[in-house]
């Protein structure tokens, strides 16, 4: 069936999209049937090809590394996180999944590991406390490096305390790797060259380890690093802005800014259901010399000034119908697909929009156990030029069949003019996973 006609019954099957062409993804099959949901995990390198994990959330099966390979369309499987990282016999909680993009220096891409099995505790998935009969916990998230040339993988460092990385970035120019642990939220410093790891403490009271309506924070999932001077900054549920300076080996707050504005909604931070005051995805900008970064829940552009310390409201880039219905984001802690373009000047967001039926707003929702609201929607593409300020919503994304890629919380652009990202695909037979899928870009 050719684009157009597929975008034809689409818009029949979806009122939502009107007449907007839907943008049509094709799915690939990693050969994967137990993925699950995955978080960041996707990069595109410097030759060119499309770096993935697709997460695991069973105790016994670890999360898979791909890569794609854009001229020839074919997918390497390249290793399983658990074995990566030495641990195929210790009979430990699997590294299921990694929650952090690649990083690339030196032709190596370096990325950390997390834990995707979890226990049901009061209701929230926590960091398993008791141990399955032949089974140990959870041994740490690792930070781990691949060479691109000999596609060998490196076991370079472990998490304290059985502690996962639930965020990382990277300063590429001087080789130094910063991340939050999870559950607890621990900052963590790992120098390359020297091979040693620092713990810096606590970012956020007990994280999510806390006691909801007590010491109950959300942890940042977005860290960016000022290339200038290699200050790393993150933020916490509280709206407060915290910079890690590596020379003097401290964190400090950053006075007379923080991200508690009125746009981005009233939030209780001592409880599960949202980020917060946190940034959901924030990246550097080397044109202006500032950050751009979006708040999730609210879906608030915003630029950030270390400065000036000065935050301000860029424009609200959810997508139309959100726009139109005033509604928040459906997945209440927003969404991780958000990514500054190869051209350096254009932000891609991967976000959702509402579904509706005889002009009626679907309202199915759910909780997942984490306690952040989400329910069925439809996933838009937006663009936004910097330099020229232009906002653009391009539309719906479905599967040539008319089923919806949900739960998309990543995004990789590619050198091949398309898109990437991982989302849930239903086989014919029903059984549904999380795989890489594609659409065109529209912009180029």
């Amino acid at each position: 069936m050719e684009a157009a006609q597929q975008a034809i019954r689409i818009n029949e099957l979806n009122p939502l999209a009107g007449d907007k062409e839907s943008i049509i993804a094709q799915a690939f099959n990693s050969g994967f049937t137990k993925a699950h949901d995955t978080y960041n995990a996707i990069s595109t390198a410097s030759d060119g090809n499309i770096y993935y994990v697709l997460s695991s959330d069973k105790i016994d099966v670890g999360g898979k590394v791909y890569c794609y390979h854009t001229a020839s369309g074919e997918i390497e499987y390249l290793g399983d996180l658990t074995e990566i990282c030495g641990e195929g016999q210790m009979n430990a909680i699997s590294q299921g999944k990694s929650h952090v993009r690649f990083y690339e220096m030196n032709g190596k891409l370096f990325f950390s590991t997390h834990v995707g099995y979890y226990e049901l505790i009061d209701g929230m998935e926590r960091m398993p406390v008791t141990a399955r009969e032949g089974f140990r916990l959870y041994l740490g998230g690792h930070i781990v490096s691949f060479d691109l040339k000999t596609r060998t993988f490196e076991d370079l460092a472990i998490a304290p305390y059985g502690e996962g990385f639930v965020s990382m970035n990277m300063d590429v120019k001087r080789g130094q790797i910063y991340g939050i642990s999870w559950p607890r939220g621990y900052f963590l410093h790992y120098d390359v060259d020297r091979r040693v790891l620092k713990n810096l403490g606590k970012t956020s009271c007990e994280g999510e380890a806390g006691m909801p309506g007590t010491d109950f924070r959300s942890l940042c999932r977005s860290l960016f690093v000022d290339p200038r001077d290699g200050t790393c900054y993150f933020s916490t549920a509280d709206g407060n802005i915290y910079a890690y300076n590596p020379v003097a080996g401290n964190i400090g707050l950053v006075n007379d800014v923080d991200l508690k504005l009125d746009y981005f909604g009233k939030y209780d931070y001592s409880r599960p259901g949202s980020m917060g005051y946190n940034w959901r995805k924030i990246f550097w900008y080397e044109k202006d010399q500032v950050a751009y970064g979006v708040h999730g829940n609210s879906g608030y552009l915003f630029r950030f000034d270390p400065d000036k310390k000065k935050v301000e409201i860029v424009e609200r880039i959810t997508s139309l119908p959100s726009k139109a219905s005033g509604m928040f984001d459906q997945f209440s802690y927003g969404y991780l697909g958000f990514q500054l373009g190869p051209d350096k000047e254009t932000i891609y967001y991967l976000t959702g929009g509402p579904i509706y039926t005889d002009g009626k707003r679907v309202k199915e929702t759910d909780e997942i156990a984490k306690g952040a609201a989400r329910g069925l929607e439809n996933l838009h593409l937006i663009t936004y030029h910097i330099p020229s300020a232009k906002y653009q919503d391009h539309g719906p994304i479905f599967y040539g069949d008319g089923q919806r890629p949900v739960y998309v919380n990543s995004i990789a652009v590619g050198y091949d003019g398309y898109i990437y990202t991982l989302a849930r695909v239903t086989a014919e037979d029903d059984n549904t996973r999380t795989d890489l899928i594609r659409f065109k870009n529209p912009i180029l």
